[in-house]
């Protein structure tokens, strides 16, 4: 009997480089895709495929997907995990950033499961597992592009999760808190400075400080690979699994609390994380 296959995206770093490894240890055939090849030598070595992969460009993503169900004869788990989160101000983010955003994070998902769909179909069998995050179930201030991607995912993945279903394929949402990546970074790494001096310059630092110390007790990447793992090798996974720094008490939170009174939550932990890198600043001095 053929192993498994499956295929994960944004696989050059972090949480994607740690899902192939889980997989690829569990006896599964996996295939990384990422557009930086040359970060994927450690998955090389390991005897993963790696496949060059830019999600956005369509006619690639068919490319790529036909030749593994090609080279393999099946298509049995697609990890959507490549994504890109972007703060700032909603006045002040550029649209056709906020665009590229969406179709990084949503449209370029739906264009995997359509490609690996007809596979999956023929097969009977099959496992999609989409990587949201607690934004999709939360938000945070000047999140809005970035929470608004992930709400997509979640609503998405109930949708599949019905019509999916008669065909044997399961959808699975998978929920991670804070996990130590460059996505810190890429998220807030610009937006203090581009509202710097304008009507978000403290909303901004008080985003960014909330980050930072979040950040400071992030969870490794393994936590969400074994999250993976229950989703992809369960007989009857659950819909959804929540895991990392800090996810499952601000869930519990955000199904407990009245909107406002999340607001009011979220406004002081911001305000606390401030307080408490300021003193830290202060004592360094």
């Amino acid at each position: 009997m053929s192993r498994k296959v499956a295929i994960v995206t944004g696989a050059s770093s972090g949480i994607g480089k740690q899902i192939a490894k889980n997989l690829h240890r569990n006896g599964m055939d996996v295939y990384a895709v990422s557009r930086k090849v040359y970060q994927m030598n450690e998955l090389d070595d390991l005897g993963i495929h790696t496949r060059h992969l830019d999600v956005t460009d369509y006619e690639e993503v068919d490319q790529v997907v036909n030749q593994i169900a090609k080279e393999t004869g099946r298509i049995d788990v697609l990890v959507n995990n490549a994504g890109l989160g972007v703060f700032g101000p909603a006045e002040e983010v550029d649209l056709a950033e906020g665009e590229y955003e969406f179709k990084v994070n949503v449209f370029a998902a739906m264009k995997m499961i359509q490609a690996v769909l007809p596979f999956m179909r023929k097969q009977k069998s099959g496992r999609i597992v989409n990587i949201s995050s607690i934004d999709g179930k939360i938000y945070n201030l000047l999140g809005s592009w970035y929470v608004g991607s992930k709400f997509a995912i979640e609503g998405i993945s109930d949708a599949l999760r019905l019509e999916l279903k008669p065909f044997g394929i399961d959808v699975v949402v998978i929920e991670p808190g804070a996990v130590k990546s460059s996505w810190k970074d890429t998220a807030t790494g610009k937006m203090v400075e581009k509202a710097a001096e304008g009507p978000y310059e403290k909303l901004a630092r008080l985003s960014a400080d909330f980050f930072s110390l979040s950040y400071k007790f992030a969870s490794e990447p393994r936590v969400v690979a074994r999250m993976v793992d229950r989703a992809a090798f369960s007989r009857r996974p659950k819909t959804r699994y929540a895991g990392g720094s800090g996810a499952k008490p601000m869930l519990f939170m955000r199904k407990v609390l009245p909107d406002k009174c999340f607001d009011s939550l979220l406004t002081a932990l911001s305000k606390y994380a401030q307080k408490v890198l300021n003193k830290q600043t202060a004592f360094n001095r």
